[in-house]
């Protein structure tokens, strides 16, 4: 059984990435279950790491495929830590749904529902999805 530092560290070398403190404090950080994050939430979250490191290492991390980045139109892009046997920066069929709560303003990954093939007209070529539901979360429609 792997120990939480074991786990962080293996999800960076998984991805070929250098595993540093501060890599492994913004990794565990994001590691926050299908709630997606923003550079400004990780930045109110770390307040003693330097806001272009984290930018820095956000731009690592999807380089690498660690991370998958979208845009939910709330004005920053939301981030969020793809499995060990996610490809979806590379695999345009594997791209799943977004949600994101217009009450509180949270987007999350709804893996299971996978974005639905559209197909285009000769001479378009797709290079990503973004396909985001907008609505009430679970915890904001109960409040309704």
């Amino acid at each position: 059984m792997m120990t939480d530092e074991e786990f962080f560290v293996h999800k960076l070398e998984h991805r070929q990435i250098k595993p540093t403190a501060t890599r492994l404090l913004i990794l565990r950080q994001m590691c926050r279950g299908d709630e997606m994050v923003s550079l400004p939430e990780l930045e109110r979250l770390l307040p003693t790491v330097d806001k272009s490191t984290i930018s820095r290492a956000l731009s690592l991390f999807l380089l690498h495929g660690l991370i998958h980045a979208v845009d939910d139109g709330s004005g920053s892009l939301k981030y969020n830590v793809c499995a060990d046997d996610c490809d979806c920066a590379e695999d345009i069929d594997d791209e799943h749904t977004h949600f994101f709560c217009e009450r509180c303003r949270r987007t999350f990954c709804l893996k299971q529902i996978h974005v639905p093939v559209v197909p285009l007209p000769d001479g378009f070529t797709l290079n990503s999805v973004n396909y985001v539901l907008k609505g009430l979360c679970p915890e904001c429609s109960e409040k309704s």
